[in-house]
């Protein structure tokens, strides 16, 4: 039988360590052999986990409520599309105004998105979101009690420039406070909100349809109106971006933020002082980066800003050029092209779409930080293009049919999932990430403008060019524009999963291709996570 002195200067039998630190333990000595330092760790750790429980929590309730807004979206897009069948019935408005009605509130947004980013800039992230919300509800307002198509569209427009404002400074302002770990997962929830409204507004559509033709659309566009409560309330919650703070040189303010936001207290000044770095302040640099205007740094931009500015300009482009908007919008005449008659039947079919398409957001959420944001936007594309081509398969060669129904139906909730799945947040997840502290906001709103617009086109010409060379056509023509942003995702956007936005930026300074410079951070990290690792051993 051996005999081993240990550590502390016991003797412990058969090879066995009798250390403070032992699984075996003399019974004598149980509660003695702790040493000070354990006693120190344990309640450190549970403290540390009660904080990150503490933070995950209020960066999810920011989240969630600076979110709100996009429901007004999301429900003026859903509601829209079975509330304008009724409209045409009561005032008696032409196929041509029903796509200008429709389309202008995606134009007349881009006012509100350009006007945003200089308002956040100006006001703070908090407070636009609050504006957005004021300027919609107005419009919501004037949409419900309109006796006129004229009227309507004075109602149409302001809730258009309210949507602008909130559809663009909400996933900046998430960016700006989320930790770097979970930040894609975060940002993803405006588009969750986008899609609980959308299904809203089918909803209602199916709820009210059996009103009389003069009140129930009002109705229907009025139920909008309830969700500006809730942000009012929202606004007295949530705190300003820190980055924003930082701007306006109210570092002590930011400082608060961000020890609220970031589970680790060591981690935060190091966040606070790239913060700092990024913006500028205390820096040459930095005072000769604010001499130059924005929009001038914006409109004659460096090489790294340019491809930035591609890959954010790009991205929410084919967002809507491929056609998404059609699909939500003219669910109900798509359907009825397919062979669908009956009204109920529509709108039910669109509350189908509409559940498909919130469901599978919440598949994005779970992934986009744990895949990362490429492989979602590849599994999206190429799956949206397949499902395009059965769309357009199914009003041309099954048109009529029993089969062509069953397959348009089960093509439009295919597009709506995959869109779900990876283009529709990933898009806004990725511009919001992308860009320099000091020109977020306007960038952002250029990106906004470009998805804005490109929807506009789409609603107020879809019926128009569907009737010029079929509706199979059209799908066809999106199909091939879904298959050119497979190649554009391939080429043009890097995979920002698990970097700071201080790293992002640093991404686009270097003239690499994405997949080198994608390793060597992601080696980078790994060495640092070991490290800690140690550290905490």
């Amino acid at each position: 039988m051996g005999v081993q002195e240990n550590g502390s200067g016991d003797l412990g039998l058969s090879n066995v360590p009798l250390g403070s630190k032992n699984k075996y333990r003399r019974m004598d000595s149980e509660l003695n052999d702790y040493s000070d330092d354990d006693l120190e760790v344990v309640p450190y750790k549970q403290t540390q986990q009660e904080r990150s429980s503490s933070t995950r929590k209020y960066v999810f309730a920011c989240a969630v409520f600076a979110s709100l807004n996009n429901v007004l979206l999301g429900y003026d897009v859903g509601v829209m599309s079975g509330a304008i069948i009724f409209i045409q019935e009561d005032l008696k408005i032409t196929e041509f105004q029903e796509e200008i009605l429709v389309g202008i509130l995606s134009v007349i947004s881009l006012l509100g998105s350009l006007g945003g980013g200089r308002a956040s800039d100006a006001l703070g992230r908090k407070w636009t979101m609050g504006i957005a919300a004021i300027v919609f509800q107005l419009g919501a307002l004037i949409m419900t009690l309109a006796p006129s198509f004229q009227v309507l569209m004075i109602g149409r427009l302001l809730a258009g420039v309210g949507i602008g404002f909130g559809v663009m400074i909400a996933p900046v302002y998430i960016a700006e406070i989320s930790p770097t770990i979970s930040r894609g997962s975060f940002t993803s929830f405006p588009e969750i909100f986008i899609n609980l409204g959308i299904l809203l507004g089918y909803v209602s559509n199916y709820a009210f349809s059996g009103f009389d033709a003069h009140i129930n659309w009002r109705i229907m566009l009025a139920v909008g109106i309830l969700p500006s409560v809730f942000i009012a309330f929202a606004l007295c919650i949530i705190p300003e971006s820190p980055r924003w703070l930082v701007m306006q040189n109210r570092i002590d303010e930011a400082r608060s933020v961000l020890l609220k936001t970031i589970d680790v207290e060591a981690e935060v000044e190091e966040r606070l002082s790239e913060i700092l770095k990024a913006a500028g302040i205390g820096t040459e640099a930095g005072e000769t980066q604010e001499e130059k205007a924005v929009w001038r740094e914006l409109l004659s931009p460096s090489p790294s800003l340019r491809r930035m500015l591609i890959t954010g300009f790009g991205i929410q482009c084919f967002q809507q050029i491929t056609g998404i908007d059609a699909t939500v919008y003219y669910s109900p005449e798509i359907l009825q092209t397919a062979g669908i008659e009956e009204k109920s039947r529509l709108l039910a079919a669109t509350v189908a779409v509409g559940v498909t398409k919130t469901a599978f957001i919440l598949v994005a959420i779970l992934l986009i930080d744990k895949v990362g944001r490429k492989p979602l936007l590849y599994v999206s594309t190429i799956g949206m293009t397949v499902c395009l081509c059965g769309l357009a398969i199914s009003l041309s060669v099954f048109k009529g049919s029993s089969l062509g129904i069953a397959l348009a139906i089960l093509s439009i909730c295919g597009n709506v999932a995959f869109f779900s799945i990876g283009i529709g947040p990933v898009c806004w997840v990725i511009t919001s990430e992308i860009f320099p502290l000091r020109l977020r906001a306007q960038a952002s709103a250029l990106g906004a403008v470009g998805n804005r617009v490109c929807s506009g086109v789409v609603a107020m010409s879809f019926l128009s060019v569907s009737r010029a060379i079929s509706m199979a056509g059209t799908f066809f023509i999106f199909t091939v524009i879904s298959g050119l942003s497979v190649a554009f995702v391939y080429k043009l956007v890097p995979e920002t999963k698990g970097k700071s936005l201080e790293q992002i930026e640093l991404l686009f300074q270097k003239d690499r291709n994405w997949q080198e410079e994608e390793v060597e951070m992601s080696d980078t990290q790994q060495l640092v996570q070991q490290k800690n690792a140690s550290v905490d051993i």
